[in-house]
């Protein structure tokens, strides 16, 4: 269980150290949301999804209004969402999720990352069906009874419960994001240490020690491309005594 958190946090800490990318992802994932439904979070659950898991990386509430006028407005900008599926050294699973106004320009990018690190892309639903959509929040100061009490009483069903490193970690369907943060506040919760809609993958592999360097490359080289939103994949490093 320890491997789900560990490959979250890693993520979030790379997340955390690259905070201008970070914030133009966000940026860019906030007027897509806005601009496809009403700008108002109350009544656009894509967007109040998106606004959940921005506060979480602290994202500025200046970018944050800035993406909702420029939807308000009507902006001119359009984007494809996409989804690619690959494969990285040693039968690794790879998925990575984009948003991008050439879809040429970003197909072209990430087929040259998989080739030039070990890896390949695969055709849709080559990878996807060997992941869960996971909906995962977290809460400190509690215990993971407490937590449990908490959903039961608000009727929130829970896929799983990890406690560790003073969190209480809840896995949940996508469809529960909502219901599991209310339950919280409701609860007199209010800040949350991860809420993210992530791929968890339903087996890890583990990589021998002299291709760790190449995965480790193939996912970097993935995460820096513009139009790169998420990556995902099924490699456990280890690191989850």
């Amino acid at each position: 269980m320890g491997r789900k958190w560990n490959n979250i946090k890693e993520k979030k800490a790379s997340k955390d150290a690259n905070t201008s990318r970070i914030y133009a992802r966000f940026g860019r994932e906030i007027y897509v949301a806005a601009k496809q439904g009403e700008p108002d979070p109350e009544s656009n659950r894509a967007l109040k999804v998106v606004l959940e898991r921005a506060k979480t990386y602290n994202v500025p509430k200046a970018i944050i209004d800035r993406a909702i006028e420029k939807a308000k407005g009507g902006g001119e900008e359009n984007y494809d969402q996409l989804r690619y599926e690959g494969f990285g050294p040693n039968g690794s699973m790879v998925i990575v999720d984009a948003l991008t106004n050439n879809v040429n320009r970003t197909a072209s990018e990430v087929r040259a990352a998989f080739t030039k690190n070990g890896g390949s892309l695969g055709v849709s639903g080559s990878v996807a069906y060997m992941f869960d959509a996971t909906a995962v929040i977290g809460v400190e100061d509690k215990s993971a009874e407490e937590v449990l009490e908490i959903l039961m009483e608000a009727d929130v069903d829970a896929r799983d419960l990890l406690e560790e490193d003073g969190a209480v970690i809840v896995y949940a369907e996508p469809t529960e994001f909502h219901a599991v943060q209310e339950a919280f506040r409701n609860a007199g919760i209010t800040e949350f240490s991860v809420a993210e809609l992530t791929m968890l993958p339903q087996t890890y592999l583990t990589l021998p020690a002299d291709v760790q360097p190449q995965f480790e490359k193939l996912i970097d080289v993935l995460e820096d491309l513009e139009d790169v939103q998420q990556v995902y994949h099924n490699v456990d490093f280890g690191d989850d005594e």
